[in-house]
């Protein structure tokens, strides 16, 4: 990885004659079509994997939040210099062209970004994305990220599915038989994802909805043209703006729909692969299913596809004829399930009305499902009436529900969480009763960000520097940073990092300068929290110690204090008032804190709307501090919190989700951890938390509280935060005041550090040497070995002008 060149020594350089078997534009030009000739019509690498016959893992998540694809493929492929020489050569500015680039609006947190680092995998191609709060009055706006249509996929209509819905069941000698049923056709729509530098380029198969028929010719001949052309809108739907309910359930029948969709589709692609061996051929050649948990693995991220366990049932066996004990068999041994979450209001709950009318041959499968495993609890355990009313798929009341955690539990022969803490709750609370039956199948699987996206893209001056010092072996294996460790105190490189640091946050100022149109100090700190907007995540802490710090200034300033740009940003869930309101006071303390004269560039706090992958990999490297602030127990993982880490910021943050290992991996004095743990948590839920109390005994707490009951930051609706306020003081589940005292102490600990810029930026050199744990390269691989039972591959496939093995 060589040194960066100034534009001189770039212009002397520049030639597309240096790229290999490139002359000029035109040869550019043939050498690209020839590529995608090779990788996508031709189906190079589905080749390989027909010939050699390979298990198959097929990723299922609602969302995969893969952001933009362009410099990502060039960064993979080995090319961006010499794109960016092409580019140049022609007059254009590659970084401009990155920039015209839509990020892939198909996910909206960490569930979907960890999905993005499968590197393969099937989903919903959503024609819009999470909705986008227009600020100030947060009038969603549909992100319509295919307005302009998407050059890196293509449609293949040749494999398009039927999916069924409604209708009803009939029980013949024959078998069972869904009938009667509307038909919505499923076009599979793939994206290519290529490795790094080994010629492999997997697949993300997306579906998009479409009506059997375009057009009701009879209803239009008659006038209603309305009626011609609605069931083709109301099919459409489907696949036209996907819910935003990670964290967060409606229970809405359309996201039922969309479920069940994805997970159909993906299931008659999976059966006609598994019965075809050979490349391009579509006569099954397996009949028998013994063998397809050792040639398929479905992982289940979270319990979106989770309907994939009743259908792989129905297919088994009212399609092809498989005893039923053989099927469920099968089922289990094929299917895994990845726990995302611990909220109660996040864990999917259908009404079983909704499924006897939607999908009333599962309903009847499910409670089959259920009563084969009730039958065996309660031969464990003879008596335990109420252990068979915690353990049921079927949850009885006023409105029977059908628990899909639950279903996915019994369905998968492994299930884990994504953090060690997160994996421990998940044990002895979430699915206790389950663990106890079953241990053997509860795993861990931490979770982990790609280095080639959150460091080598989106950070190449930090790359760089580190490629100098110990090689770029990191890349692929990014254990390797704990070289670094030997340069904690190398003068020269605790300079070279604290540049680049500083280069990056300039370079972001200008960016919030031409996009915000507001000006930051450079020089202040850089204090980031992003994430999608709730409760748990405690964004309103970090709001309470925003105006702490302008109470702080305005009593006196004279007084020297460390400069802070506090930055948040995240996308709320368009049903979810108090994320809105969140949204809302963090902009109203902003309008108040950077208009003030008396704070000038002290401190300054802005909203960053519309936070996104791409908006991530421009605020991520610039920021010196990481705000991973959760109620301890609440946060599954996380993946921004090893972002900010393998980027040189310094974390504050709780004992919650992978927090607990990055401090492990660090040393928890090189983290500003900070307030209860989950056991004091636990305690305080005993004991019985009363938010008046804090209220009363922390000044400053109170003075934050009231000036915001009072209108100070809303003067023109003094009412407007009321809802908040008396969440905080009487509905808190999170605890904000229970933390804020021993947050504000932390706090002035980090200003404490970064009034001694060397001794900050060693503790960020370590952070950065310990964070090689958090690769997705290791946690995919812990996929592998422990979970789907496949041993990953180095080998890189022949490219397409060699001629393969």
């Amino acid at each position: 990885m060589a040194a960066p060149l100034s534009d001189g020594d770039r212009r002397k350089q520049i030639s597309v004659r240096g790229i290999a078997g490139l002359g000029d534009v035109a040869e550019v030009r043939k050498s690209f079509n020839r590529h995608l000739h090779f990788t996508l019509v031709k189906d190079r690498n589905v080749q390989h994997y027909y010939e050699r016959d390979p298990k198959r893992i097929y990723y299922l998540s609602l969302e995969f939040y893969m952001g933009r694809t362009l410099q990502n493929t060039m960064v993979n492929l080995g090319l961006q210099n010499a794109c960016d020489e092409a580019i140049y050569q022609l007059g254009l500015d590659l970084e401009e062209l990155e920039e015209i680039e839509e990020d892939a609006g198909l996910g909206n947190g960490g569930l979907g970004r960890l999905a993005g680092n499968t590197g393969g995998g099937s989903s919903l191609l959503m024609q819009s994305a999470l909705l986008d709060p227009v600020l100030p009055l947060q009038v969603e706006e549909a992100d319509d990220w295919l307005r302009y249509g998407n050059p890196w996929e293509k449609a293949r209509p040749e494999y398009m599915l039927p999916v069924h819905f409604y209708g009803r069941v009939e029980h013949t000698p024959d078998g069972v038989k869904w009938i009667d049923t509307q038909v919505v056709l499923a076009m599979p729509y793939d994206t290519p994802v290529p490795g790094y530098k080994n010629n492999t380029v997997n697949t993300m198969r997306l579906w998009s909805a479409k009506a059997p028929n375009d057009f009701n010719l009879q209803e239009f001949n008659m006038g209603d043209y309305i009626e011609a052309v609605l069931d083709r809108n109301l099919a459409e739907n489907i696949s036209r703006v996907l819910y935003p309910n990670d964290n967060f359930f409606e229970g809405k029948e359309l996201r039922l729909k969309q479920e069940y969709f994805v997970v159909a589709a993906t299931l008659q692609d999976i059966i006609r692969r598994f019965k075809s061996s050979k490349f391009g051929c579509r006569d099954p050649v397996r009949t028998c299913f013994e063998t397809f948990p050792d040639k398929v693995a479905i992982q289940l991220n979270d319990t979106h596809p989770a309907l994939s366990i009743p259908e792989l049932m129905r297919i088994l066996v009212d399609v092809e004829k498989v005893d039923w004990d053989k099927a469920w068999e099968i089922t289990k041994r094929t299917c895994a399930y990845t726990n995302h979450t611990v909220l109660p209001e996040a864990l999917e709950r259908w009404p079983v009305s909704m499924f006897e009318k939607l999908l009333p041959r599962h309903l009847e499968i499910i409670y089959a499902l259920n009563q084969m495993h009730l039958d065996r609890v309660a031969a464990l355990y003879p008596g335990d009436i109420d252990r068979l009313r915690r353990m049921s798929v079927i949850e009885e009341g006023d409105c029977k529900r059908i628990n899909m955690a639950h279903l996915c539990v019994i369905g998968s022969h492994a299930v884990n969480g994504v953090a060690r803490i997160h994996s421990d709750i998940v044990k002895n609370s979430v699915f206790k009763d389950f663990y106890e039956l079953e241990p053997e199948k509860f795993q861990n699987k931490t979770n982990g960000i790609t280095p080639r996206r959150w460091l080598l893209l989106c950070n190449p001056g930090l790359a760089d520097i580190i490629a100098e010092k110990i090689g770029e072996g990191f890349i692929t294996d990014l254990s390797q940073l704990k070289k670094l460790l030997e340069f904690i105190d190398n003068e020269t490189f605790i300079r070279d990092v604290a540049k680049v640091k500083q280069e990056n946050k300039l370079k972001f100022a200008a960016y919030l300068e031409e996009h915000y149109k507001v000006k930051i100090n450079p020089m202040s700190m850089f204090d980031v929290q992003v994430k999608r907007i709730h409760e748990y995540k405690r964004q309103l802490l970090n709001c309470l110690h925003a105006i702490t710090l302008y109470n702080r200034i305005r009593c006196n300033p004279s007084k020297s204090f460390v400069p802070r740009t506090i930055m948040i940003g995240g996308k709320a869930a368009p049903g979810y008032h108090m994320a809105k309101m969140i949204i809302k006071l963090i902009t109203s303390i902003g309008e108040v804190i950077n208009n003030d004269p008396y704070v000038g560039d002290k401190l300054k706090v802005i909203f960053l709307e519309n936070y996104r992958v791409s908006l991530a990999e421009k605020v991520i490297p610039a920021a010196d501090l990481s705000q991973q602030i959760s109620t301890a127990g609440t946060e599954a993982s996380g993946t921004g919190n090893m972002k900010f880490m393998v980027n040189g910021a310094l974390t504050i943050g709780t004992m919650d989700g992978a927090n607990v290992e990055m401090a492990e991996e660090a040393g928890e004095e090189n983290l500003f951890i900070f307030g209860m743990r989950v056991e004091d948590v636990e305690a305080l839920d005993r004991k019985g938390y009363n938010a008046r109390e804090y209220y009363e005994r922390l000044p400053e707490l109170r003075q934050a509280i009231d000036q915001i009951t009072s209108g100070f930051f809303s003067p023109r609706d003094p009412g407007c935060f009321k809802d908040v306020v008396n969440m905080l003081m009487y509905h808190d589940r999170f605890k904000v005041f229970a933390d804020y005292e021993a947050y504000i102490k932390c706090q002035g600990q980090v200003d404490q550090l970064f009034m001694d810029p060397r001794e900050w930026t060693r503790k960020v050199i370590r952070n950065i040497a310990c964070s090689g744990k958090f690769s997705s390269d290791r946690t995919i691989t812990e996929y592998a070995r422990e979970i789907w039972g496949v041993e990953p591959s180095a080998t890189a496939i022949p490219p397409p002008n060699l001629p393969r093995n």
